[in-house]
């Protein structure tokens, strides 16, 4: 019961310490063996960057001079010019690219960098084969190879570029392993893709260029990285991230003081794990003490001897605290050997959840001396209560085995009760003020405690759901409730192993519903569209449509044409004479009065313009797509996850359905016919460009009706009737399964890179939560913790109650009898503990987040909108605790019972 809490917090110390990187580590991965990394983040252009250079911000304020830019050539010259004279450098260009595979065609990153320089060492990592060493040759991540259905040795061709790569070895970037790359030598790539699509007529190909630089001395300075932004140049460098500028000599701090410094709302993660840790050691001494209590009761015996051979009490004292120092330094050993082995074997599952490469194994002596020693005053300290109450037993009762009369005593539940009531108020006060973690800590401790103390009150109130049992559960519960001076401490201990999960749970449940919130869909999760991004590719559409419908598990398909103005192929920006586009004209009292003004928002008070962003009339659309009216027919409000009954109806009718409300005014939407070509003439801000006006009856769908950017579907036969002509656009369209695999859409990217036009093609798979190393690691070994407590408590409540199971040999019960009442023994037990733990867990998670729902507010306040942070339970969790823990306790007690049991002599006294 010692040994467990110290493997599972000596193993979640050394998981997150090995997972942390030191700015060496870091910069290795960024920048190899270099000085710097420079590339041109904006346009080639002034800018101002944040020291550690993951930030940037136009350095040409309205005030400056117009003059500090460079250019907007994103050319190799232009990086050249910034960098330093007599500097190494070796150049690292990425870009996009399709790349042929074994399922069709995927979309994967092509790195030109010489990985072999030594400027370029920590970069990569090769897991297999060699790096490419010459033209025509490539490697491979491993996620890559995954994906694509390649190995080493496979050719692999890049779309646009007819000659194939070899590729000669597998690597693996430590800080993304599902980073899907390939590795070539400088210029085998990127250039001759870039110059085919020239050749093409297409536009070119965007790749970022950056250069490795080496300059000596003191490195690249802070002096040199202001020179280089000057110039248009971001710079990452060794020098400036070890030693930092004073935040009054980075002019981006000056120019974004609020959030230049990477401030957020939310607590620390080193703040999250001292909270959770310091719940852990309070695990150890609430599993540590009922290990004693029955051990002492079981040596009773052995007690009751020494006794009877002339020793006193404090001989008795002392052997039992002498067992507790033994066996704390004992489970100190053991615990932290075992932590230590189950760090390096959990080690390569946790890196690949998380996706990065821990830094090293780091072991803390000081640390793990501190857990170890921790066991060991554990262990002493709960060794007192079991020694103060063996030496206070008589010799007689001691030598007889008999327990006597052990009640609770009376004033303890009124102690819990406090506890409880001012642990909590301490922790929501500390919340409340920010008055520091630890506070928040020593608040859900106390009441934890307080908890703990009203377990043997608790445990007699479980007992009156007994009427409402079977048999067997029922003297189950019965007996736990007479025995609560055995039952309590059992319960407290899978309380205090529980409490710990369902706090850590919690925490990052909550997170997920807050990011879930924030997280913008452009459809509804396992729908999808494949629309032609430029005007001229609607002769390809049907092939597309086809490829849609052959290469994936479409469950509805919806066919959608878009309106055109003039000619098929003409652009909705065109300005070729005869091209147009058409227009919602939405009523003047719906229009958002920002845009209603010349001057435009700042016609307003900041206050004024806050609120107005607020104005559902000046909301932005989800996604803003080409052609907000589509021409379809009810199959798009399947996809659009549009339920509504009239809605279908009316598309089936042959009548219009608005999806935005804003256009609609007495039945009708205005759709205006405009000709391009007036357009920079004739606009001004407030008013609608001059055209024809079709009003169309049609039917609003009701308020709160979410239509992705589409704001109004109009039948075939409804476009028609309004003189609209059409041209084929895309499809929408829902999948059976609700996801496509890997192989599947490399499948639908290569039928459609066969077509001639660029498509715009995706599938919304709706929020991901990401996968953080700190929660990741507490959750893992917190969830082992409560399994390994929950067997171990229930076991000891088992080996105390084992003379009742003699005495039910003794009176002829069969062996399926004694194993199934002590199977619902341990999982009454287990089960109480498991309602217990979980309420107690909610504290210590709503405080860290009533902390930061403290700070978002203030940091809500500065950004002008509320930041909400939500406070959810995790019933999944909770519900699998309140199963898994209960009926895996029962199987093993019911397991491990012995099947015959032999009888003990009755003692007589």
């Amino acid at each position: 019961m010692v040994a467990l809490p110290v493997i599972g917090v000596s193993a979640a110390d050394l998981t997150l310490r090995s997972s942390e990187l030191s700015p060496e580590q870091t910069l290795s991965r960024r920048i190899g063996a270099a000085d710097a990394r420079m590339e041109l983040p904006l346009s080639g252009r002034a800018v101002l960057q944040s020291a550690d250079g993951t930030d940037y911000l136009d350095g040409v304020t309205d005030g400056g001079d117009r003059d500090k830019f460079v250019g907007s050539d994103l050319t190799g010259a232009v990086l050249a010019a910034t960098v330093p004279a007599g500097a190494e450098t070796v150049r690292d260009t990425t870009g996009k690219v399709k790349a042929q595979t074994a399922h069709g065609l995927l979309g994967t990153e092509v790195r030109e960098l010489d990985a072999a320089q030594p400027l370029a060492a920590g970069i990569v990592t090769r897991t297999g084969g060699r790096l490419p060493a010459a033209a025509g040759e490539v490697a491979a991540t491993d996620a890559f190879l995954e994906a694509s259905g390649l190995a080493v040795g496979s050719e692999v061709t890049v779309r646009g570029v007819t000659r194939p790569y070899r590729i000669t070895g597998s690597y693996e970037l430590p800080s993304a392993l599902r980073q899907s790359q390939l590795l070539a030598p400088d210029g085998s790539v990127l250039a001759p893709l870039d110059q085919a699509q020239r050749d093409a007529g297409l536009s070119p190909l965007f790749y970022r260029e950056g250069l490795l630089v080496k300059v000596g001395g003191a490195g690249f300075t802070w002096d040199m990285v202001k020179e280089a932004n000057a110039k248009g140049a971001g710079v990452v460098s060794r020098a400036v991230i070890t030693s930092p500028p004073a935040d009054a000599d980075v002019p981006y701090l000056r120019q974004k003081p609020d959030f230049g410094d990477g401030n957020r709302y939310g607590l620390s993660p080193e703040t999250i794990t001292v909270t959770l840790v310091m719940m852990a050691l309070l695990e150890v001494c609430l599993l540590a003490g009922p290990a004693f209590a029955v051990g002492v009761r079981r040596s009773r015996r052995q007690l009751g001897l020494v006794g009877a051979n002339g020793g006193d009490r404090r001989h008795i004292r002392a052997i039992v605290l002498s067992g507790g120092l033994v066996i704390g330094a004992a489970a100190a050993v053991i615990g932290t050997v075992i932590g230590i082995a189950l760090t390096l074997g959990l080690r390569p599952v946790l890196e690949q959840a998380v996706g990065m490469r821990f830094g090293g194994f780091d072991a803390r002596p000081l640390e793990l001396l501190g857990i170890a020693a921790l066991a060991v005053v554990t262990g002493l300290l709960a060794a007192v209560l079991p020694a103060i109450t063996a030496s206070r037993q008589s010799v007689l009762i001691s030598l007889t085995g008999r327990r006597g009369v052990r009640r609770s005593h009376r004033l303890l539940p009124f102690v819990g009760l406090v506890a409880v009531a001012l642990g909590a108020a301490v922790t929501v006060w500390a919340a409340l003020g920010m008055r520091g973690t630890m506070t928040i800590a020593a608040g859900s401790a106390l009441a934890e405690l307080g908890v703990v103390a009203l377990t043997p009150t608790l445990v007699g109130l479980f007992g009156r759901f007994g009427r409402w049992l079977p048999l067997s559960p029922r003297l189950a519960l019965r007996d736990s409730v007479r025995n609560r001076s055995r039952t309590a401490p059992a319960v407290a201990a899978v309380l205090a192993a529980v409490a710990g999960t369902v706090a850590v749970a919690t925490y990052q449940h909550s997170h997920d519903l807050r990011d879930a919130r924030a997280y913008v869909a452009k459809l509804p999760a396992g729908s999808g569209r494949l629309l032609m991004k430029e005007a001229a590719g609607h002769r390809d559409v049907p092939a597309a449509r086809t490829a849609l419908a052959d290469s994936l598990p479409v469950a509805v398909q919806a066919d959608v044409d878009r309106i055109t103005v003039g000619p098929p192929d003409c652009a909705p920006s065109s300005r070729e004479p005869g091209c147009g586009r058409v227009e919602l004209i939405p009523p003047k009292e719906q229009r958002c009065p920002l845009t209603e003004t010349r001057q435009g928002s700042s016609a307003f008070p900041e206050d004024q313009q806050r609120e107005l962003r607020r104005d559902p009339r000046c909301a932005d659309p989800v996604d803003r797509p080409d052609f907000p009216v589509l021409v379809a027919d009810e199959k798009l409000l399947t996809a659009l996850g549009v339920t509504d009954p009239g809605a279908v109806a009316a598309l089936k009718a042959g009548t219009p359905v608005s999806l935005d409300s804003r256009n609609h005014v007495d039945g009708k939407v205005t759709v205006r016919v405009v000709d391009n070509k007036y357009e920079s003439e004739h606009w001004e801000p407030g008013k609608n460009m001059p055209g024809q006006d079709k009003v169309v009856q049609v039917y609003q769908v009701p308020q709160g009706v979410q239509g992705y950017g589409v704001q109004l579907i109009l039948p075939p036969a409804a476009a028609k009737a309004a003189g609209l002509a059409t041209a084929p656009y895309g499809a929408y369209f829902t999948l059976a399964d609700g996801a496509a695999g890997s192989a599947q859409r490399q499948a639908m990217d290569a039928r459609l890179g066969d077509l001639g036009s660029d498509t715009k093609f995706m599938i919304e798979n709706g929020y991901e939560s990401p996968v953080d190393v700190r929660v990741l690691a507490l959750t893992v070994f917190a969830g082992l913790i409560t399994l390994g407590a929950a067997g171990i408590a229930t076991g000891l409540a088992q080996a105390d109650a084992e003379a009742d199971l003699r005495t039910l040999a003794a009176v002829g019960a069969t062996r399926r009898v004694r194993r199934t009442l002590s199977g619902f023994q341990c999982g009454v037990v287990a089960l109480m503990g498991v309602i217990l733990g979980s309420v107690a867990g909610l504290l210590p998670a709503a405080g860290l987040l009533i902390a930061e729902r403290t700070q978002a507010a203030r940091f809500g306040e500065r950004l002008g909108e509320a930041v909400p942070v939500p406070i959810g339970v995790p019933w999944e969790t909770v519900g699998a605790l309140l199963v898994v823990v209960p009926l895996g306790a029962a199987l093993l007690a019911a397991l491990v019972t012995r099947s015959s049991g032999s009888v003990a002599r009755r003692a007589t006294s």
